[in-house]
């Protein structure tokens, strides 16, 4: 007999998710994340208004509001020194119109926690997947390392939600399709001299873009450059990097950036897996299909896939009875809003990042700002695809509070 039904690799948001959710819907999980705690720098903040409804129907709305939180209601795009609103989450029909800047360790200790008042629920943290366990072609399972030693557990499933690198696609011989991007980001912290509005809309000048996250006493910064010239820019030295941040940020002192040790390099991707299962495994969210920090929906659509998998899965794993039919109706259901949701990412990519990366200066066309400003309820568009999202999940009813 397996030791669980549910093995699931990897404690970001879709695997805490589907932990939780097929927890409470009676199936026996083991969710393993290879680190002691969730403090990773590299975290998204947002938290979209499709996931604050799914954390009304698990009833953790109440204890997530306590941890307290930014509200991004709208994005702007300052044309002449006049801000124009591009996208408008206040003209949602959703019970949160906005987006909540909420660091993500905060907001995985919160699912953490309440799948620990399951009984159904295992959390292992330092436990690192390694392999697979097989039984001829089916996976049967993983093998791990934590401060215990080696080990295996044998599931009857087991789901790969361990990122954009994922071992556990490799291991099962999944391979990617990938797109082009024209910029990676570098990462890296400012303290606060002065309050600062985070915006899903860059800040840009010629040859120059970056997003800032504020968090407690300072800004992490994603600021996107050229593919393939990391080096090259380094080279030029810390003094012209100062001068660039001082213009973009003056709401920060670029002058704490001591070392470029301090700056870390993030190779963007966008992919996405032809087939997302094999017998006894499947993919999700960056393990299934790599998001481009544009827009900043990665979270999103990982927790909608999540979501999807628990409605689809729960019964199967139950009754004991999952196929390769049911791991497929999970990838035929969330195929369509990644295909959607990446092709957006890839215009963005062509139309916007790609001329700024090259040194023009973006403003968004007369002829569009003219009819936002006569119809601004067309800016629940855009504010759709990014706070809900294309076929937006609900929670599997046996998990609802």
């Amino acid at each position: 007999m397996p030791d669980t039904s549910c093995a699931i690799a990897g404690g970001g948001p879709a695997g805490m998710m589907l932990g939780l959710i097929l927890a409470r819907c009676g199936v026996p999980v083991t969710v393993m994340e290879k680190h002691a705690d969730f403090l990773r720098d590299f975290r998204g903040d947002t938290v979209h208004p499709s996931t604050m409804r799914m954390l009304d129907e698990l009833g953790l709305f109440g204890e997530f509001d306590k941890i307290g939180y930014s509200k991004v209601e709208k994005g702007e795009f300052t044309v002449d020194g006049e801000p124009v609103t591009l996208l408008d989450f206040r003209r949602l029909r959703q019970p949160h119109p906005y987006v909540a800047m909420v660091p993500q360790w905060d907001f995985l200790d919160l699912l953490a926690d309440a799948g620990r008042a399951e009984p159904n629920f295992t959390l292992r943290m330092q436990t690192e997947v390694t392999g697979l366990v097989r039984e001829g072609e089916r996976v049967t399972g993983v093998r791990y390392t934590s401060p215990d030693g080696d080990g295996e557990l044998r599931a009857e499933l087991t789901v790969a939600c361990d990122g954009r690198t994922s071992l556990v696609r490799r291991e099962a011989g999944l391979n990617t399709r990938d797109y082009p991007v024209p910029f990676d980001v570098w990462w890296f912290r400012l303290p606060r001299t002065e309050d600062g509005q985070y915006s899903l809309i860059p800040r840009t000048a010629p040859g120059r873009a970056l997003i800032m996250i504020p968090r407690t006493g300072y800004f992490q910064v994603a600021y996107l450059i050229p593919k393939g010239n990391d080096a090259e820019l380094r080279a030029r030295g810390l003094d012209a990097f100062h001068g660039e941040l001082a213009e973009l940020i003056p709401e920060a002192d670029p002058g704490a950036l001591t070392s470029w040790d301090d700056v870390k390099h993030l190779d963007v991707q966008l992919n996405r897996l032809p087939r997302w299962y094999r017998e006894g495994l499947l993919c999700i969210g960056d393990a299934a299909h790599a998001m481009s920090p544009v827009g900043g929906v990665g979270i999103n659509v990982a927790i909608q896939d999540a979501a999807a998998t628990a409605s689809l899965l729960y019964q199967p794993l139950r009754e004991h009875r999952v196929t390769g039919s049911d791991l497929a109706a999970v990838q035929r259901r969330r195929t369509l809003p990644t295909v959607i949701t990446q092709g957006f990412q890839r215009i963005l990519h062509r139309q916007v990042i790609a001329p700024v990366m090259a040194g023009a200066d973006i403003t968004p066309p007369g002829a569009l700002l003219n009819i936002l400003q006569r119809f601004p309820q067309l800016t629940a568009i855009p504010a759709y695809l990014v706070g809900t999202g294309v076929r937006p999940e609900h929670v599997a009813a046996p998990a609802r509070r």
